[in-house]
């Protein structure tokens, strides 16, 4: 199937490596213009030029914000709008693993994690929604990930924080499927990401992804590749009768369907 995405545009967060990045080369690739949005400008560019690379002059366009705040939202937003002309994709991606036990967590962290992961989905969601339902075509992925779902111990702030992400998916999309906006998250599993490399501190990384690879039932780490196909297949018109799912995408790791 060739999936294409020609006069679309996409807003995507936390763009500049891993996931994101992917997806943002995905999206170029198939014919899409791409604001690609993170907070540090070097690594941002690096990764709109690759993005770029893969699709076409003016493909891919570095914003760079800090959307854990209400006026970083609202000015990242309006960049993108006013170098695409419109938004027709919004991905939430914004936003590692904070995970620590309960106790440990205090008001600081748990309001840096829900600003980052759940309050900057909500305004960029109100931000773009009006044009989507403007023109009955609309795409948002929210990318989160199994403790959505399955939270343990031990994984306060980020599982309850994800856990409402979840929840926002299921009501956006029910108020919005007759305007034809889809809405969906991708729950993510154990991927070959800056965030796993960084994890393996000395070890050599092949030696780190065989070990963490035992726990997936796969046997193998993810690459970012793979998580971009699926999320390049929700926001096209082939994924048009998908809408409040949450898609599990983790090589088999979760508890729960």
């Amino acid at each position: 199937m060739d999936i294409r995405l020609d006069g679309r545009c996409a807003l995507i967060t936390g763009a500049s490596q891993g996931l994101g990045l992917a997806m943002s080369v995905k999206f170029a690739a198939a014919g899409a213009k791409v604001a690609m949005v993170a907070r540090t400008p070097g690594p941002l560019e690096a990764a709109r030029a690759q993005a770029e690379a893969a699709g076409s002059p003016g493909a891919a366009l570095a914003v760079v914000a800090d959307i854990s705040t209400a006026e970083g939202t609202e000015a990242a937003y309006q960049a993108a709008k006013a170098g695409l002309g419109k938004i027709d994709i919004l991905v939430n991606n914004a936003g590692g693993a904070k995970a620590l036990p309960f106790e440990e967590a205090s008001d600081e962290t748990w309001q840096a994690d829900l600003d980052l992961k759940l309050f900057a989905a909500i305004r960029l969601s109100r931000l773009c929604l009006p044009d989507m339902k403007a023109q009955r075509w609309g795409r948002i992925i929210n990318v989160l990930n199994s403790f959505a779902r399955t939270p343990g111990p031990r994984s306060a702030p980020t599982s309850v924080s994800r856990a409402a992400g979840l929840a926002l998916t299921k009501v956006l999309a029910s108020e919005l499927a007759p305007h034809n906006v889809l809405v969906n998250a991708m729950l993510t599993g154990t991927f070959k990401t800056e965030q796993i490399r960084r994890a393996a501190g000395d070890k050599p990384l092949e030696d780190w992804y065989a070990t963490l690879a035992k726990r997936i039932p796969l046997g193998r780490v993810g690459e970012p590749e793979e998580f971009a196909n699926l999320a390049l297949f929700l926001v096209s018109d082939a994924g048009g009768y998908i809408t409040g799912a949450g898609i599990n995408t983790d090589g088999g790791q979760a508890a729960a369907p």
